[in-house]
């Protein structure tokens, strides 16, 4: 496997044209960038009010097709409030996958609600149709015009799929589980701007979904997050929430609601309007990237690129391969970055961290499988 890793290295410096320390995805700034921000300081709107959160708001919902955008301090908080807008309360709970980043999982604790896990497609590394059916059917059942679990006795509010690395989940398939049910369907879309599955943009299929502008998302904003849906009353209410349930008046403070501070600063949007003028062309190179990693990493033993499935369109955010065992991912790891290319594996899945313990979930047997071997490379835009 030794000869196998210095080759991937010798392909990774070969796309990224560098000798030195090669990150695992950087920020890249490559227009209007600081002409915004210095607009945006010159004008003294740098917080949540100013000309740059609403038009960051427009580009998003008309590149994604969504109705309505609202723009958030970070992907973490859009996620919880996106679950009170689907009406997740105190004691509810979420089912969820456990193979994602810990913000899916904290969003649900912040709702005061409880996580149950179910398992992913190993060819999306997205939440299982087959298994959140399976889940459903053996474990829930319709009470009083809900879905209670039967084991636990709780309300099963919301649905919450997370497309991996940009790699859409089967949420078509998802969605509609979840129509003959009456759960709502909130899209943990962090990582997936920029992919489509059959032409229709991640984030628009279920009642909500929220992306992320972290600095090393596809495009940043510094923090920030998007709240999207196709549902004008919810999107409304969310950026009403957003603002502190505040009720617009001149001079007036009166608040209708519990609220939250989470509006995003007119200065990170700013950022975001520059950086949404040059999608189209990263999200081109970032596929150069993938095709050119796919074609010299496939005759490679003893690892596997990770490719889309059929259908789908794909940001290729992060890319990444599947190695054999655990050990050779470990081995994998430690040479990569020991020459200063940072490689990182999959995460934890959610159900081992101390916070979730305790939550209920199916086998994971696909989960299990994929933290073992999913390792990301550099995935950066190469200038």
């Amino acid at each position: 496997m030794n000869a196998n890793t210095d080759a991937v290295i010798d392909v990774i410096r070969g796309r990224h044209g560098k000798s030195g320390f090669i990150p695992l995805h950087a920020p890249v700034f490559l227009g209007n960038e600081k002409k915004y921000l210095n607009e945006c300081i010159d004008s003294t709107f740098v917080s949540s009010v100013g000309k740059y959160v609403d038009r960051f708001e427009e580009m998003v919902a008309e590149f994604t097709g969504a109705r309505k955008a609202v723009a958030v301090v970070n992907g973490t908080n859009g996620l919880h409030l996106a679950l009170r807008l689907v009406g997740v309360e105190v004691g509810d709970e979420v089912i969820t996958q456990a193979l994602t980043f810990v913000a899916t999982t904290n969003a649900i604790h912040y709702a005061h609600a409880h996580p149950v896990f179910v398992d992913v497609d190993r060819d999306t590394m997205g939440m299982s149709p087959e298994s959140l059916e399976e889940f459903l059917a053996a474990q829930c059942i319709r009470q009083d015009g809900f879905v209670k679990n039967k084991t636990t006795g709780r309300k099963v509010s919301a649905v919450m799929p997370m497309h991996t690395f940009g790699h859409p989940a089967r949420i078509t398939e998802i969605v509609g589980i979840c129509k003959e049910w009456g759960i709502p369907v909130v899209e943990d879309a962090a990582e997936s701007l920029g992919s489509y599955d059959n032409g229709q943009h991640t984030g628009t299929f279920g009642e909500v979904a929220v992306f992320s502008f972290n600095g090393n998302k596809t495009i940043t904003t510094g923090g920030g997050g998007m709240i999207v849906t196709n549902n004008e009353e919810l999107g409304n209410t969310a950026k009403h929430l957003s603002t502190t349930a505040k009720v617009p008046s001149s001079w007036e403070f009166f608040h209708d609601d519990i609220g939250y501070n989470y509006r995003l600063p007119n200065l990170n949007a700013a950022l975001g309007c520059a950086q949404m003028e040059k999608l189209p062309e990263i999200l081109k190179n970032k596929k150069e990237t993938a095709e050119y990693y796919r074609q010299n990493l496939s005759e490679l033993k003893g690892l596997e690129f990770f490719s889309p499935r059929q259908g789908v369109a794909v940001n290729n955010w992060l890319n990444a391969v599947v190695l054999e065992s655990k050990n050779e991912r470990d081995r994998f790891l430690k040479i990569t970055n020991e020459a200063g290319i940072q490689t990182r594996p999959i995460w934890v899945l959610q159900n081992k961290l101390p916070m979730n313990s305790a939550a209920q979930a199916d086998n994971l047997e696909n989960s299990l499988w994929l933290e073992d071997r999913v390792v990301n490379i550099p995935s950066s835009v190469v200038l």
